[in-house]
């Protein structure tokens, strides 16, 4: 008998759903080192690799085998070899640039636990997929906006959200659309960086959001009376700031965000919030040359700064504050707590704050594996995002369940639970 690896589903997952890794064939207490590996768009290659031993039937079940020291990761961690994926050149982070295609995962079986592993025994290829059959992808180019909206299959209306990322601009696709794959009408928004947009961060019209904001509620696709926002990073002030001053919003959920509007002038009709300021002499560089810049922004309750905290009070709409305990781009946990505290004072309901120990600043959907540093667009230099690659893979998995049970009970007004699975 030949060793074979075995994998459930067979050929082709969802990028955000377990996978099952078995290995049969193999030696009564054989011992193995099993690799992952998965080239990204633009060619760098994503390594994990494992060391286990067999049972006494010959077969490897990484769901019941805890892996050995030595390897990417060790004990019983089913999805290890995905979550603790490592790119081979330092400061690449896994992202999916083209969600129309699938990413493709490498496994292989070697023979003991030596490095360099030993003979080849098996190998695997499977696909790891951004949308779900059915899912429509529409670019979007109204107005101004520069979008792509995800629906899912069937026939609408669908609870709609408009997704925000961060400060690296462009238009990325892939939570959107991992989104939309649970019944959501999902609108991933460009704001700079990105076509015709401006390309630097130099200042945010609120308008163009709003533009954006009216698409969604006029949509035919789209169930009324309100939408939800999600944004992580800058594109999480920028929800905040959406919340605060824009009609039809009925749900916002933020990962590690701000409170304060930050790195750009935002402006909307007669209103100008300035940047939260900082202090470029609060950063601290390892020896690697990997910066620190947990401290480098300022405190918006004290003077002048107190310009740029976002009036939330005006918000009429529910709040989640996802936070990630370590993350060492900015204080998201003080944040969320002084929103908390800010919305309480003005007479609003509390928001929802969910906090993960050990978990980074990019709390990405499930089995993104956690990148620890990398290329800052307005530091110039490589950061820390912090986190710890167990912890923070938890995280995401536990995030992901609560952002959709938080957007199902606010904008379909009935528990996830209960919602039609596809």
């Amino acid at each position: 008998v030949r060793p074979a690896i075995c994998l459930s589903p067979a050929a082709r997952s969802l990028f955000d759903e377990p996978l099952a890794i078995a290995v049969k064939g193999l030696g009564p207490r054989q011992q193995v080192t099993l690799r992952a590996s998965l080239r990204d768009e633009r060619d760098e290659l994503f390594q994990a690799c494992a060391r286990y031993q067999a049972g006494d039937d010959g077969t490897l079940d990484l769901s019941r085998c805890p892996a050995l020291p030595g390897g990417s990761f060790s004990g019983l961690e089913s999805m290890g070899l995905l979550w603790a994926l490592q790119p081979q050149k330092p400061f690449r982070r896994l992202v999916k640039r083209n969600v129309q295609s699938p990413f493709l995962l490498q496994l292989e079986v070697f023979e003991g636990h030596g490095d360099p592993p030993g003979r080849l025994l098996a190998e695997a290829q499977h696909e790891r997929a951004f949308l779900r059959d059915g899912v429509r992808r529409v670019p979007v180019r109204e107005g101004r906006i520069r979008a792509t909206l995800f629906l899912p299959p069937g026939n609408g209306p669908f609870p709609g959200i408009i997704d925000l990322y961060g400060i690296g601009g462009g238009l990325p696709e892939y939570r959107a659309c991992l989104l939309a794959n649970y019944g959501f009408a999902v609108l991933a928004l460009a704001y700079y960086s990105y076509e015709d947009l401006p390309k630097e961060m130099k200042e945010f019209h609120l308008e163009y959001f709003e533009e954006a904001v009216n698409y969604m509620l006029q949509h035919t696709q789209v169930k009324g009376p309100g939408i939800g926002l999600l944004g992580i990073s800058k594109g999480g002030d920028l929800c905040v700031s959406m919340a605060s001053f824009l009609k039809g919003i009925t749900a916002t959920a933020l990962i590690n965000a701000s409170v304060a509007n930050v790195g750009a002038v935002l402006r909307y009709k007669d209103i100008t919030i300035p940047p939260l300021g900082s202090n470029i002499k609060r950063m601290k560089v390892n020896k690697s040359g990997i910066a620190d810049i947990t401290d480098l922004l300022n405190n918006p309750l004290e003077g002048p700064d107190r310009q740029s905290f976002i009036p939330l009070e005006k918000a009429e709409c529910h709040f989640l504050f996802i936070v990630g305990q370590d993350d060492h781009n900015w204080k998201s946990e003080f944040f969320a707590i002084e929103g908390s505290k800010h919305l309480q004072a003005h007479g609003k309901e509390k928001p929802e704050i969910i906090c993960y120990p050990g978990a980074g600043h990019y709390i990405e959907p499930p089995f993104f594996p956690m990148c620890a540093a990398s290329m800052h667009l307005l530091v110039g230099k490589p950061v820390m995002w912090g986190g710890e690659p167990k912890a923070h893979c938890k995280a995401q998995i536990d995030a992901w369940q609560q952002i959709q049970a938080f957007f199902h009970k606010h904008l379909t007004g009935k528990p996830s639970g209960t919602s039609n699975k596809l």
